[in-house]
């Protein structure tokens, strides 16, 4: 089975036209030959992944997600994704987690409603009680044998130092969601994945530490360090590891050599760092696929590993 992680950078179809990968949540001078480019990159990585089940950040909605699957993804030689889903979430724009699965899920859960009350969580001081727990959701995707909870946190700005409570409850409320679906979660086969944000640079302990080693294992340690990271910004120059995959310590050990690999090929040439092929398309600082990198493992469940 291979499961995949990718922030696509704010895909949204706005009259018939996907929004390329930019961050600007309005139009602004848009260039829809542009983004057209940016988003036929996305469709490449994608189809690269051969994935059977994908988790992508940053979709619009479900209209963007079968625009980008039907008009991109398939003239880009991917197999369809026949299980897609796009559920509303807490983000202020609309950009939300999303499903593309060649499997059919067993149930497919949002989580964007519960606040720090449901999951019998203390919020931080000064943040309200009754305001949902994630800024966009924790997505469980039930699959034969494996549960998915698909995240992306709170990022490190404007304030990071008032992203960091916020960003630690997200990741509480995550383990809370694993403690109470699985009677041990130790023993049970799940995989947290997704944009966790954790800082480029952390000056003290992270906010997720309450989701990594030991609740989980982080399947990204089974990278050499200097491979580890999956985001570069073209404005400061900073890279970046904010992906993850959490394995739960049943799913590590069962799966002892499954690697994750990075697909960086999409990226704009000005990450340098990245010594490999681009695709031919790719330019200063766009076209380009997304400024993540995509992140897909290979499980051999039920093949005796």
């Amino acid at each position: 089975m291979r499961i995949a992680t990718f922030n696509v950078q704010n895909m949204r179809l706005r009259d018939g036209h996907l929004d390329g990968a930019r961050d600007d949540d309005t139009p602004d001078r848009p260039d829809p030959a542009l983004d057209d480019a940016d988003r036929a990159l996305t469709a490449q990585v994608i189809r690269d992944l051969d994935a059977d089940v994908l988790i992508l950040q940053e979709v619009f909605d479900r209209a963007t997600l079968d625009h980008f699957h039907d008009q991109f993804l398939i003239p880009a030689g991917a197999q369809p994704y026949p299980h897609r889903t796009c559920l509303p979430g807490n983000d202020g724009r609309g950009l939300e987690l999303a499903l593309l699965s060649r499997i059919s899920p067993l149930a497919v859960v949002s989580h964007a409603s519960k606040t720090p009350a449901d999951l019998g969580l203390s919020p931080p001081p000064g943040q309200d009680p009754d305001a949902p727990v994630f800024r966009r959701d924790c997505l469980k995707v039930e699959l034969p044998g494996l549960t998915l909870f698909a995240v992306h946190y709170k990022a490190p700005y404007p304030e990071a130092s008032a992203a960091f409570p916020v960003r630690e409850l997200e990741a509480r409320a995550t383990r809370r969601l694993i403690e109470r679906h699985f009677d041990d979660p130790a023993q049970a086969m799940w995989l947290i994945l997704g944009d966790v944000n954790d800082p480029w640079n952390p000056t003290r302990v992270l906010a997720t530490a309450s989701i990594l080693p030991p609740f989980s294992v982080n399947l990204m340690e089974r990278l050499p360090r200097d491979a580890r990271w999956s985001y570069h910004d073209a404005w400061s120059g900073q890279y970046g590891r904010p992906d993850k995959m959490l394995a739960s310590p049943a799913l590590a050990r069962v799966c002892p050599h499954a690697v994750p690999e990075i697909h960086r090929q999409g990226l704009g040439l000005e990450a340098t760092r990245h010594s490999g092929a681009h695709l031919p398309q790719t330019r200063h600082h766009r076209p380009h696929a997304s400024d993540h990198a995509a992140m897909v493992i290979e499980l051999p469940l039920g093949e005796g590993d």
